[in-house]
């Protein structure tokens, strides 16, 4: 054979494989997500669903609202095939806008219908309880009040904190907007700013805080004093924090749930779909319970055995669905009220 022929040869051979790499690279199924929960807490959970399923998942991370505003944004053109909130209601500002996909029937019956959008656009997959938390050695559970709305009496001045600009807080006073009205809703604030309510910047500040005796009690997600007094105990260091339910109808005591959507633009739906229906699995349902001390909500999986029944405000009774970009407003009432400078 000829140097030239021979020369030929390894120039075809070099464009069949650079062919055959390319057309494999095709068949790579990929999901991209947009997740407005944190990078520690999903990555296992995205790293072992491309273990079992053999499905790349690409992340971008981000607050639930501005991931949504560029979803909003991006439209048509989004990547986003799943958009992961904190809660329903940025999702519910994305269907409002006709982004969003109907899921099947197979990914919706895994939770009950109350956790899952009516329409069928979102799906909850674990729950996370509002409560006060408290210093065990300032105030005794019988000192403290069964509503939000006893904390404006004088008594608690100076004494309540507040993580006004936290997603879980900018949530639940959406859902109490919508509970009560704007006026109700205002003067509620307006009052806890009168009462000299202290403004931090998340729910681990306020359990840390109140652990030390920094402050008396605080406005929380429940699960993270679970958290801080599990690592204290495994540190063997004393926890002096504690949760408290307010009345179970009360709307401090309101179960906020975390969603899942497929977006209208999704590439492959049914890769989407299988994601979703991955984070609604035994497997991951127990991790949330059992890490990270939240509610499953897929049916059949216990919570974790520390965690109280869980008799909070029924999810059935708010509308996440007509909440939809009420976190805008929200945040201006947020910001008119003067807790960030307190």
């Amino acid at each position: 054979m000829s140097k030239i022929s021979r020369t030929g040869l390894a120039a075809v051979l070099l464009v069949v494989a650079m062919l055959a790499s390319s057309c494999g690279g095709d068949d790579e199924r990929v999901v991209t997500v947009y997740s407005g929960r944190s990078e520690n807490l999903m990555m296992p959970l995205f790293d072992e669903f491309e273990r079992q399923s053999g499905i790349t998942v690409q992340v971008r991370w981000g607050s639930s609202t501005d991931l949504a505003l560029l979803v909003a944004e991006e439209a048509e053109q989004t990547q986003a095939d799943v958009f992961i909130s904190r809660s329903p209601g940025p999702v519910g500002f994305l269907d409002a806008k006709g982004l969003l996909a109907t899921m099947d029937s197979s990914v919706l019956d895994l939770v009950a219908a109350e956790h899952r959008g009516a329409n069928g656009t979102w799906i909850g997959f674990s729950g996370r309880k509002r409560v006060l938390v408290h210093n065990l050695d300032s105030v005794p559970p019988s000192e403290l009040p069964d509503s939000v709305f006893e904390l404006t009496d004088p008594k608690w001045r100076g004494r309540v904190a507040i993580p006004a600009t936290n997603g879980s807080f900018v949530d639940w006073f959406t859902v109490f907007r919508d509970q009560y009205g704007n006026d109700v809703a205002t003067q509620w604030l307006d009052d806890m700013v009168a009462n000299d309510a202290r403004n931090y910047p998340n729910n681990v500040s306020i359990v840390d805080a109140a652990a030390r005796g920094e402050i008396d009690v605080g406005l929380v997600n429940h699960y993270y004093n679970h958290r801080m007094a599990s690592d204290a105990e495994a540190a063997g260091r004393e926890h002096r924090a504690a949760n408290y339910d307010l009345s179970d109808e009360d709307i401090g005591s309101l179960l906020i749930i975390t969603a899942a959507t497929m977006t209208a633009n999704a590439d492959d739906r049914e890769a989407a779909q299988e994601l979703i229906a991955y984070l609604l699995s035994p497997s991951a349902q127990r991790y949330f319970t059992n890490s990270t001390y939240e509610y499953p909500l897929a049916g059949g999986i216990e919570p974790n055995p520390a965690l109280p029944p869980l008799s909070a405000l029924s999810i059935g009774s708010v509308d996440f669905d007509a909440l939809g970009g009420g976190f805008e407003t929200t945040e201006e009432i947020i910001q008119s009220s003067g807790i960030l400078s307190q």
